[in-house]
């Protein structure tokens, strides 16, 4: 009988169709149309009944019917700076799994956070083969936005530019810092160490997350020493444990870190571990983007969770929307909703604490 479903069958019938769909799930066929080709105005209630439906019954979507009705490929893009971090690796699995069960295929491009080759993916004859792409650029930055103006839908990830011809869905950066280093703060530390500040940054995530820490100390009293701040290109490992290095060779009093990114946090504790320094007792390590690697360090890394699934589902359904209505509408930012996750770098117990964020969804000229 599963087997059965999971092809996309049942015991005794034909293929499953989408009013088998919208009886198990006690919703009209329309909705379930909308859900598949990825409407974005839908409860979420509503759309989590649908999919369970579509899940249980095995129901598949006819894409090569479905795109030659339409005109469309059925191929979304997705350009990404570098899939060997952590990050986009699982964002990219986030996003592809979004897309399977809207009936869409993802075609990934790594950009290498190089300026040319983040241009060049928008304007690349690749383009021809996918009806729409997300795109997420470390290289360009705000005098950038006019880049975006092509002749096909684009969602926008990340801090780089914002306000371009393009819907955007974004982290919120800076509350989150600030709230990661309010949890340091709270546990009793005072001199909290940066690792991964990029010097002279205007905007994108080190500068943003700069931002959340200094605001978290200034409205706790606690003086912002530029001595605590550690520079780091590109958010590796092996850069989070050179940072980390320096700043304890340069001997600055230091009893917490934030890495701006898991990667660099645990090359941290990897400099830590090899001076004998006590992790959390002498000093907390937190860091940012709740990779799997985070929930198995010794001893495990407390962190943010940027909402990254939320990230994912919000950009295909943002896209797939523009893709069906290519009429003239404001286009969307979506900020992600965040959590701290505390675990044993801070003394805390595996849990998720759940923060509010900056409403989600604003509408944009």
């Amino acid at each position: 009988m599963n087997g059965a479903r999971k092809n996309g069958t049942t015991p005794g019938r034909g293929a499953v169709t989408m009013n088998d769909v919208a009886t198990r799930a006690g919703v009209s066929i329309k909705t379930v149309s909308n859900v598949v080709n990825g409407y974005p105005h839908i409860r979420p209630g509503t759309r989590a009944r649908v999919e369970e439906a579509i899940e249980a019954l095995g129901y598949r979507v006819n894409i090569s019917a479905r795109n030659l009705r339409q005109g469309r490929t059925g191929i979304v893009g997705l350009a990404l700076p570098e899939l060997s971090l952590p990050y986009f690796a699982e964002l990219a699995d986030s996003v592809i799994r979004a897309a399977e069960q809207r009936g869409v295929i993802v075609l990934i491009e790594q950009t290498g956070a190089v300026r040319e080759r983040e241009l060049e993916v928008l304007t690349s004859e690749r383009r021809q083969l996918t009806d729409g792409l997300i795109y997420s650029p470390l290289a360009l930055g705000p005098e950038d936005g006019a880049a975006l103006d092509v002749p096909y839908p684009v969602v926008l990830l990340g801090e780089r530019i914002f306000g371009g011809p393009a819907d955007h869905v974004t982290m919120n950066n800076v509350e989150a810092a600030r709230a990661v280093t309010e949890h340091l703060l709270g546990i009793g530390r005072r001199r909290i160490a940066v690792v991964g500040a990029h010097e002279g940054e205007a905007v994108g995530s080190a500068a943003l997350r700069v931002r959340g820490y200094r605001e978290a100390l200034e409205a706790a009293g606690v003086a912002y020493d530029p001595a605590l701040v550690a520079e780091a290109g590109l958010w590796h490992r092996s850069t989070g444990a050179e940072a980390m290095a320096r700043l304890l060779d340069a001997g600055v009093e230091i009893d917490a870190v934030f890495g701006l990114n898991d990667a660099l946090a645990l090359g941290a504790l990897h400099a830590l571990h090899d001076r004998r320094v006590d992790v959390p007792g002498e000093i907390a390590v937190v860091g940012f983007d709740d990779i799997e690697d985070a929930a198995y360090a010794s001893p495990t890394l407390t962190t943010v969770s940027p909402g990254r699934e939320q990230i994912a589902r919000t950009a295909i359904d943002l896209l797939l929307a523009r893709i069906q209505d290519s009429s003239e509408r404001p286009y969307e930012r979506v900020i992600a909703d965040f959590e701290i996750v505390e675990r044993e770098s801070t003394a805390g117990q595996s849990a998720s604490v759940p923060v509010a964020a900056v409403p989600g969804r604003s509408i944009l000229a």
